[in-house]
């Protein structure tokens, strides 16, 4: 059986489900409840975040359907700390990038969380003459290489990225770009060989891996350690990017450097 995903926008808990039964669980005797099914993660995510929901009659049965259609403008949603809890997913990979002064000293980091429990933090990819979008974007890379190991292993997956610019210029604008032999009607597209990059590395995983937006610095634990460790890889100046080996102790972590 082809698996589907569930688009909830009106129910208890609003967002993308993965199992009828915890859809049904938001929705279930909720009124003015609004859902539907969808075969690719893509095409909810779309529908969830960037469509218009209307309904329409269902000739065959009489009653209503919904359909999605798209917005002239997308934009990018943002999800807060219960919006993440409540997302069935088994791995959530929180990013963040670091730059003091702006440009100048840049570093990435990256938090993975497994069923709620976290599991792993990474730090690197220290740039003397960086900028913030760009250690945005090699954080989310990063992200890329470490979603598509775990999908391919039958995990589910989730990014969680605080740069709206990281994640719309590889959801979005990148394909347009490409369209034109990489080149936009405003000038110069910054970062070009890793935007490039990442968009071939997002054209793999994008059926299968949710790339969604949180706030930073709004007390989301992942998007905290992430940016702990931004600022680490800048201290330490660590050119690879490499795991966290000292102990992982949340409140300590938490005390260290903020970006």
């Amino acid at each position: 059986m082809a698996k589907k995903f569930y688009v909830v926008w009106q129910g208890r808990e609003p967002g993308i489900y993965t199992d009828w039964n915890q859809c049904k669980r938001q929705v279930d005797k909720f009124a003015g409840a609004r859902y539907k099914s969808f075969t690719s993660l893509s095409d909810a995510q779309t529908a969830f975040k960037g469509g218009r929901v209307t309904a329409d009659v269902d000739k065959k049965g009489g009653g209503k359907k919904l359909k999605t259609q798209p917005t002239k403008r997308q934009g990018v949603k943002t999800y807060t700390a219960s919006e993440i809890a409540s997302l069935p997913i088994e791995v959530k990979i929180f990013t963040d990038g670091g730059c003091d002064p702006n440009p100048g000293k840049a570093g990435s980091g990256m938090a993975l969380y497994r069923n709620e429990s976290l599991e792993s933090l990474w730090y690197g990819l220290y740039n003397p003459q960086g900028t913030n979008n760009t250690a945005e974007l090699n954080a989310l890379n990063q992200a890329f290489i470490m979603a598509k190991k775990e999908s391919d292993s039958g995990q589910s997956v989730a990014i969680f990225c605080d740069s709206k610019y990281s994640i719309q210029c590889i959801t979005q604008w990148a394909e347009g770009w490409q369209k034109k032999g990489w080149k936009k009607a405003g000038g110069e597209i910054k970062n070009l060989p890793l935007i490039q990059e990442m968009f071939e590395r997002y054209q793999a995983i994008k059926t299968n891996v949710q790339v969604l937006h949180v706030n930073g610095h709004v007390g989301v634990e992942g998007n905290e350690l992430a940016d702990r460790m931004s600022m680490l890889a800048i201290k330490l100046k660590e050119p690879e990017f490499v795991c966290y080996q000292e102990e992982m102790s949340i409140e300590s972590i938490l005390a260290l450097r903020t970006g």
